[in-house]
């Protein structure tokens, strides 16, 4: 019975050992082992072999990007305006060593740290510089929380401004102002809106003036031509039918009425050709008569047969 017991004891204490010998890192964590108090060597992801009671490996340490949210810092601008920023947090531990032993606390470092660099870069832009430069005030603050960290063994990998709150006062007159902005770009975008059209309009009606100018013009030059084929035929037909001063008088006769009517025409002299004219209109008609009362000749007699004229 006593040889169950102490058998059972040795198995046991056998199993403790080999727990305490033989360790497992998981993968992307790392272990500090220190012997005797002293570091000894970092132990990597997979199986390994510690010596009891001489070697004690330290909490694991995680090598994944981590991040970690500060809560909001009050900062004063330049222009004095006091506003709360909050800030994210992106870091990674590159080495364990001097993540364990440069450093008591990364995480509370880290976040006086950022504070501390925040005031003083937003402490030198305006309000409106803050709110338009976040890009600008991210790069400035890795860059030197990233130069302090380095011999933490801690590599930062981003800052980000997750939010930037003014007062409320401050929140009200700079809604304010952009109503104002936006009303005064949506006035310009109306008058640049009415001037365009007005102008639009006014070329419209230019190109429609000059173009009933040139219709006109060309209407008025086809009827001039039209005219003056049309004298050009009655002259030339004139010229071709050879009429006689009898004729020309007749017809400047059928002319003396068209040339009085009109209400204008209150006195109508008459032409000193119009004697002229009546003249030859009466020796024409006397040719007529004559010509119908001159008897006509007689026919000539009838030829029989036999008759020796035939």
């Amino acid at each position: 019975m006593v040889g169950l017991i102490v058998a059972a004891v040795l198995i046991l204490f056998a199993l403790f050992i080999a727990a305490k010998t033989v360790r497992i890192i998981p993968q992307a964590r790392a272990g500090v082992v220190e012997r005797l108090g002293r570091y000894s060597r970092t132990l990597t992801p997979g199986m390994t072999i510690v010596v009891p009671f001489i070697d004690r490996v330290r909490p694991l340490l995680d090598l994944r990007e981590q991040v970690v949210s500060f809560p909001p810092q009050p900062v004063i601008t330049a222009d004095n305006v006091s506003v709360g920023i909050d800030t994210v947090l992106y870091f990674t531990i590159t080495e364990p060593k001097s993540a364990t032993y440069e450093i008591a606390n990364p995480l509370q470092a880290i976040e006086q740290l950022t504070v501390t660099t925040l005031r003083n870069i937003v402490g030198s832009l305006t309000l409106e510089q803050a709110l338009t430069s976040r890009d600008e005030v991210n790069d400035r603050l890795r860059i030197v929380l990233d130069e302090r960290t380095g011999k933490w063994g801690i590599r930062i990998n981003g800052v980000e401004l997750k939010s930037i709150d003014p007062p409320g006062t401050i929140q009200e007159a700079m809604e304010k102002q952009m109503r104002a902005e936006r009303d005064r770009r949506a006035a310009i975008l109306t008058a640049e809106g009415v001037k365009q059209s007005a102008i639009l309009t006014a070329e419209g009606e230019k190109q429609s003036a000059v173009l009933k100018a040139e219709g006109g013009k060309q209407a008025a030059i086809l009827r001039a031509e039209g005219e003056a084929k049309a004298i050009d035929t009655v002259f030339s037909a004139i010229h071709e039918g050879d009429p006689d001063p009898k004729l020309l008088s007749y017809q400047y006769l059928q002319m003396l009425p068209q040339l009085a009517r009109g209400d204008a025409n209150k006195i109508w002299v008459i032409p000193s050709e119009f004697t002229q004219a009546l003249s030859n209109l009466s020796g024409f008609a006397a040719d007529v008569t004559e010509r119908r009362q001159k008897p006509e000749p007689p026919p000539p007699p009838p030829i029989t047969p036999g008759d020796p004229a035939a």
